[in-house]
């Protein structure tokens, strides 16, 4: 099966921090895909360099069949490749819809009456078609983190990168994330590549996981043996618990 996104030997630099070592990973169709380790293990810019925010020093990115190594975001965005960010920047002076609709007409190819089309199509998915008339500030964190998510859904992705979509809210918040994330994957056909720190929601979401820790890609496969993993294990708890 071809990959929808796939890197091939990711390294960054930052002058003499070595920030990924030679990581490769593969998206597959229709899969959900955790990227996780401890703090400092290189999780965002890895994910940074597969969305095309940053360049890899080294390293190849294709997105099926096609390399996109150094293109930028926005470039990625419209060959279908899209993230949301930890930290939720919406447009403050833009209602919900015109946040979405800025989105779709941006990347999905649609004309600006299928751009708004598919913007109010987006908001109805994740539940905020009732306040598409009002402004990003009224939500609470969980409501622009769902805008967050109708945005990058507005631009019609075949992958998406969820970064952090799930900390910092609150249990009932967070269970309805996960069923969205869920939805978003069995009835509109994306791929999902995501980070996250809550482990019960990468262990509910995703068949495959990939675990950096310092940098480099340390363990990979099914969840039940992610966490039986010995590295993994060490490089979230110390050695002494490997």
């Amino acid at each position: 099966m071809t990959a929808v996104l796939r890197a091939e030997g990711l390294s960054k630099r930052f002058g003499g921090l070595k920030a990924n070592d030679n990581v490769s990973l593969a998206l597959e169709k229709g899969q959900i895909l955790g990227l996780i380790g401890p703090n400092g293990a290189g999780k965002s810019t890895c994910f940074a360099m597969l969305a095309g925010s940053i360049p890899p020093t080294s390293g190849r990115v294709f997105v099926e069949e096609d390399e996109t190594t150094g293109q930028p975001a926005f470039r990625l965005a419209r060959l279908g490749v899209v993230r949301t960010h930890q930290i939720v920047r919406p447009f403050a002076n833009l209602t919900i819809l015109e946040n979405c609709t800025v989105a779709a007409a941006q990347c999905s190819g649609r004309d600006d009456a299928g751009a708004r089309d598919l913007a109010k199509e987006m908001l109805q998915f994740v539940g905020l078609d009732k306040r598409r008339n009002d402004y990003p500030a009224s939500l609470t964190l969980a409501g622009r983190k769902k805008l967050e998510m109708a945005r990058a859904l507005s631009c019609a992705p075949k992958a998406l990168l969820l970064d952090e979509v799930i900390a910092g809210v609150n249990p009932v918040e967070a269970r309805d994330m996960v069923a969205l994330i869920r939805r978003i994957r069995d009835e509109r056909g994306i791929s999902i590549l995501m980070t996250e720190h809550v482990m019960a929601a990468v262990m509910s979401l995703c068949e495959h996981v990939v675990v950096l820790d310092a940098g480099k890609l340390i363990a990979a496969g099914p969840p039940k043996e992610i966490v039986q993993n010995s590295a993994v294990i060490e490089a979230y708890l110390g050695k002494k618990h490997a």
